[in-house]
């Protein structure tokens, strides 16, 4: 919601008229002066729309601020050419509407264009969140990143590496919102206040890495693929198995972390699962994430996956001793079971605790067979909010 300076304003004061916290305010408002506002400056004011009011016969703006429990002063402020005195029935004011509910609605099939739009959406609600490709697709699509905040806590959080885990990122995304919801209306989740966790992190999402491989299991091939990734997919257009990429690369096969071990017992052509690639990193999907990786810096990852209600925290023993301490916390707020060692090698969370000794976690959220069913989702996110909490939080 954009509103306009008048004289004398001040973004305290805009952060006390609209019970928004000033950073936030600042944080929407790159490059602006916050002590030196210019009269007729557009300032914009996270957590809000603009909607419309049609007055009627007996209105008055105090009554109208009234009715709908807004500051009168912020109706002013909307309505700088309407002279308050001399309303007129029919006339059509501005007024502030704070989001209070979610905006993404993860219970549903979630492919690319779902993602797109709700992430337009935030944006403009949340104008202190940003979001940038960190590169393209096989077929030219985006892989778009969401940070949050500016603390020196480096967290990321990444969904459906896996084509047929795409619900992974419906979780990711409804908890993006809430923590967006949390922080604009000053309440807390599950007891912890989320303002601290605001300024102590900065959060980076890529919700959706492999958004061919998605709309590929969601709705079908593209039309100048179908061929080939029918012939992929051993002849069937069932696609609910598939979790590569376009190629038929699993995208989680791809990284330099016992790369050639986990090639030597997976599938040795292009395929619905499984195949690693003829080397590590060739995949645009893949070497996106890898270079997001090295350039960001991050303090910790966690990789959401489908399905098992367990987590994978280490890799050769690399792992630093801080990792089981966080483990054992999601374990405790999830009810998943932490597993230090398995069997599969040359996934992203063990290429980042190889090259960075850091804390990497892979998530494998729900129970059952892949695609897991949306009727699932209600549950796999009341399990999955503990663990995005706490991984901000410790």
């Amino acid at each position: 919601m954009d509103i306009v300076v008048r004289h004398g304003d001040s973004l305290s004061y805009y952060s006390q008229l609209f019970e928004i916290h000033y950073q936030l305010i600042i944080d929407s408002n790159p490059g602006i002066q916050p002590e030196r506002l210019s009269i007729g400056e557009r300032i914009r004011i996270p957590g809000y729309e603009s909607g419309e009011y049609q007055i009627k016969q007996t209105d008055s703006f105090w009554a109208i601020a009234e009715k709908i429990n807004v500051p009168l002063d912020a109706l002013l402020l909307m309505n700088p050419d309407i002279n308050p005195n001399r309303l007129q029935a029919g006339q059509m004011i501005i007024v502030p509407q704070r989001i209070t509910q979610r905006i993404v609605q993860g219970k549903q099939n979630y492919d690319y264009n779902v993602l797109k739009r709700d992430m337009r959406r935030l944006q403009a609600i949340y104008p202190f969140i940003q979001s940038a490709p960190i590169g393209k697709t096989v077929l030219g699509n985006d892989i778009p990143e969401m940070t949050v905040g500016n603390g020196v806590k480096r967290i990321h959080y990444n969904g459906s590496f896996h084509a047929n885990e795409w619900i992974t990122t419906a979780v990711i995304m409804t908890f993006l919102n809430d923590y967006l919801l949390s922080l604009t209306n000053q309440t807390p989740i599950r007891g912890i206040e989320t303002l601290k966790i605001y300024y102590d992190t900065s959060l980076s999402i890529v919700p959706m890495v492999n958004p061919d491989g998605v709309n590929l299991v969601l709705n079908g091939p593209p039309e100048a693929w179908k061929n080939r990734v029918i012939e992929l997919n051993h002849g069937s257009l069932d696609f609910s198995g598939w979790k590569a990429n376009i190629r038929g690369i699993d995208l989680n096969d791809q990284f330099p972390a016992k790369w050639e071990e986990e090639r030597a017992r997976n599938p040795i052509v292009p395929g619905p699962r499984d195949y690693g690639g003829e080397k590590p990193l060739t995949e645009p999907e893949a070497i996106s994430m890898a270079e997001l990786t090295r350039r960001r810096d991050f303090s910790r990852v966690l990789a959401f996956h489908t399905q098992g209600e367990e987590i994978y925290w280490g890799f050769e023993h690399l792992e630093p001793p801080e990792a089981e301490t966080i483990v054992r916390e999601f374990g405790r707020v999830s009810g998943y079971e932490p597993v230090r060692i398995i069997e599969s090698y040359a996934g992203y969370k063990d290429w980042f605790i190889q090259e960075w000794r850091r804390p990497g976690f892979t998530i494998e959220l729900g129970s059952g067979t892949n695609p897991l069913p949306i009727a699932q989702f209600d549950k796999i996110y009341q399990d999955a909010l503990g663990i995005c909490l706490a991984g901000l939080y410790l």
